[in-house]
């Protein structure tokens, strides 16, 4: 899927008790955590944490700050690991608040950020069957190509 970015972007709203952060080494334990439980029941895979953290510091297109995190008092809520060339390499929300507008959230983040660095698209792979991802990435202004 691809959003075009022509145009700049609102801010995102986020829930009132929820705040973005970026990664830092200390919590990306949590962060491979939150992708394991995003992904346990399909969508995608996470290799164990030690391969995870190795194979994405080594990756020419992992940047720390790309990789989004949000936050409530409880932990990380939501993720999404963007690799330099404007691309969503994956977007988790924990289950106790999804359906909250942090996914949106989390995406019209990483598209400004995207726009204000040059890119003229962002672009993220989904699986067809993944209707609830879909959804929400039409919603958040994506297309189908």
């Amino acid at each position: 899927m691809r959003k075009l970015l022509d145009n700049p972007f609102d801010p995102p709203s986020w829930p009132a008790d929820v705040y973005l952060t970026e990664l830092i080494p200390d919590m990306a334990r949590e962060v491979h955590d939150l992708l394991i439980l995003g992904y346990q029941n399909g969508g995608g895979s996470v290799a164990p944490f030690l391969d995870w953290w190795s194979d994405l510091l080594s990756d020419s297109e992992f940047d720390a700050s790309l990789c989004f995190l949000a936050r409530d008092k409880k932990g990380i809520v939501g993720v999404a690991q963007c690799w330099t060339t404007a691309f969503v390499k994956d977007l988790v929300v924990h289950p106790r608040r999804r359906n909250q507008g942090i996914g949106t959230s989390l995406l019209l983040h990483a598209y400004a950020v995207f726009y204000h660095r040059g890119a003229r698209t962002v672009d993220l792979k989904v699986e067809k069957g993944n209707t609830s991802a879909i959804r929400l990435y039409l919603k958040s202004g994506m297309q189908i190509i």
